[in-house]
């Protein structure tokens, strides 16, 4: 029971706090009827059944690897499957668009939270005069203070996560469940002939509306991608409660504005009418829930460039754990306060929620629609065709809703491609970057090697000691391996060469020397799942190694190539393979090659 309630704060939050705006932002755009508003609202209770409970709880949780999920586990699992080539290619670039969708919808979901939590202190009597700029003031420093928090780590407070947004899911259902009573017709939703309906008799409104239901279900990405935190039964039971809290309100939002038409914040408007008394400490759950779903998209994200580290499609960043005890618990500072200044300058230039829902949803409808590709093909190459039907059925779903979503684009959507194609670009530069690179660098043939290295190993003296070198694959040896010891003549008695290679399952780290390549010559292989942490040193002393010198390569890239520049400055500013894995700076000596690109 206690992970349940803990999914509640870790995985829930972002789905969880969509009732705050997403109604509100719906009625806008259609009449205040009882057709109308049952037509919206089945529409909402159909995409949380199909695009999270069928798409994510059922379909994409049935997949993972170790029970790990998100973007990166589905492109580690459909690679093997493939046969290479352009399909490949395909599956790897689509990863990387998810990828970059997930870290804009990271921007846009605590700008969208944070100021529709702030807006709702105007129906405060004392604070109705309450400008806009004063709610984006606020705003503005409730997320300074949560991104200035997460260098001290969340582990600590986290436990609170769970039984907060508990309270914050029986408060949603309760004050549903209150407004249901006064108009129970709002259980028709239930039928999705009403939806159906709503949708033939309203054209291409309707189409429109779908790009502002579709806010119901941010968030609902998380049941997958945070599946590796915490087991996939306790989300899916997580999932039940928050599902049921959900349509309850909605359903009774949807109720109270058939009894009192109007604009405005529907949710708080409705729990004012309820419980004036209550009215405050709600709004103060309100902000707190808003704050946990924000805090838990700023972990995703960790996450994510920490995965996109360890498998060679990001550039190495420096990377500080803030937990003994979990091991998700991680703080990127240059993700944090990167992402610190996109929420500013997006919450700056929207000024109100209602005026940003015009921007969101496009990225997670987009990294929906990929979902669903990938999970078709998968569920087909293993001969899943039940599955494989129903994800295809899914993703037609999500293609539609895409669609919609992209008539947003020349009313702000167009910052949600902008947030995201800023990763994705780095991303393709820096991998583009990395193999033609490699490929300059001419790394020398392992047999070529080893003729020469044994030639000079009898021949010339040798120094006391150990030296580590680190390479990708003993097979291929890098230039600066070849120049410390060839040209200047530097060799130990003992040389190791370490290769420390990314595993296509998430979790584990195994380590062992295969066979001995040469005279004083030893080969380390350490393999390591892509979300894992990697204490090196600590695994070279188990292993016996006392090393005396730890030997680097740098590069020093010439180019006029705008691409290989960006490239360039990426390899600059990442920390060296040695110190990303934190080896002691007085055994270091960098060799640097000087490469043209």
């Amino acid at each position: 029971m206690k992970k349940t309630i803990d999914s509640l704060g870790l995985v829930f939050g972002d789905i969880g706090t969509s009732p705050i705006y997403t109604l509100t932002v719906v009625m806008l755009l259609t009449r205040l009827d009882s057709e109308h508003i049952i037509g919206v609202l089945s529409l909402i209770i159909w995409v949380l059944l199909i695009l999270v409970s069928a798409q994510y709880s059922w379909l994409a949780m049935s997949l993972s690897s170790k029970g790990e999920g998100g973007a990166i586990a589905l492109r580690e699992i459909l690679i093997p499957l493939l046969r290479g080539g352009r399909a490949v290619g395909l599956v790897t670039m689509l990863s990387y668009i998810s990828v970059s969708l997930m870290i804009g919808d990271g921007v846009l979901t605590p700008a969208i939270s944070i100021l529709s939590a702030v807006e709702g202190v105007r129906l405060i009597p004392s604070l109705a005069g309450m400008g806009q700029g004063e709610v984006v003031a606020a705003s503005l420093l409730i997320a300074a203070i949560l991104f200035n928090f997460q260098k001290r780590g969340t582990d600590r407070v986290a436990g609170a996560f769970g039984p907060v947004m508990a309270v914050w899911f029986a408060a949603l259902a309760v004050s549903g469940a209150l407004s249901i009573l006064e108009s129970p017709q709002v259980l028709k939703a239930f039928n999705p002939l009403h939806a159906a309906e709503f949708m033939a008799s309203n054209g291409w409104t309707g189409f429109i509306i779908l790009s502002e239901v579709i806010l119901c279900a941010t968030g609902g990405e998380a049941l997958y991608a945070d599946m590796g935190q915490i087991g996939a039964e306790p989300i899916a039971k997580g999932w039940r409660i928050a599902l049921a809290a959900l349509i309850l309100n909605y359903l009774g939002q949807g109720a109270y504005i058939l009894v009192h038409p109007g604009g405005g914040d529907i949710l708080f408007r409705m729990v004012m009418s309820q419980a004036p008394g209550l009215y405050i400490p709600f709004l103060v759950l309100s902000v707190l829930a808003t704050v946990i779903a924000s805090q838990a998209m700023i972990s995703g994200m960790f996450s994510i460039v920490y995965q996109g580290i360890n498998t060679g499609m990001m550039p190495k960043l420096r990377i500080e754990f803030t937990s003994m005890q979990l091991r998700s618990q991680i703080f990127i500072g240059f993700v944090n306060w990167g992402l610190f200044l996109s929420v500013g300058f997006i919450m700056i230039r929207f000024g109100e929620s209602s005026a940003l829902a015009g921007a969101y949803g496009l990225a997670v409808a987009g990294a929906m629609a990929i979902t669903a590709f990938v999970m078709t093909i998968i569920f087909y190459m293993r001969a899943q065709m039940g599955k494989a039907s129903a994800a295809a059925a899914i993703g037609i779903v999500d293609a539609v809703f895409l669609a919609s979503c992209a008539t947003k684009i020349p009313n702000g959507g167009y910052w949600s491609l902008i947030i995201a194609a800023a990763p994705l670009a780095a991303i393709i530069i820096y991998t583009a970057g990395q193999r033609r690179l490699y490929r300059a660098l001419k790394p020398i043939p392992g047999k070529a090697f080893l003729d020469q290295y044994e030639a000079l190993y009898h021949s010339h003296s040798k120094i006391d000691g150990t030296a580590l070198y680190f390479l990708r694959d003993p097979a291929f040896i890098p230039p600066y391996i070849m120049h410390t010891m060839f040209v200047n003549h530097i060799l130990y008695e003992e040389n190791i060469l370490i290769s420390i290679t990314p595993t296509e399952a998430p979790f584990g780290i195994k380590s062992g020397f295969g066979d001995d390549l040469g005279p004083g010559l030893r080969h380390l292989i350490i393999n390591i799942g892509y979300m894992e942490t990697l204490d090196l040193e600590e695994r070279l002393r188990q292993a016996g190694v006392r090393e005396r010198v730890i030997f680097y390569g740098v590069e020093n890239i010439a180019t006029n190539n705008p691409a290989w520049r960006i490239f360039s400055v990426m390899k600059k500013l990442a920390p060296t393979y040695v110190e990303f894995y934190k080896m002691p700076s007085n055994r270091l000596h960098g060799v640097v090659t000087r490469v043209n690109l």
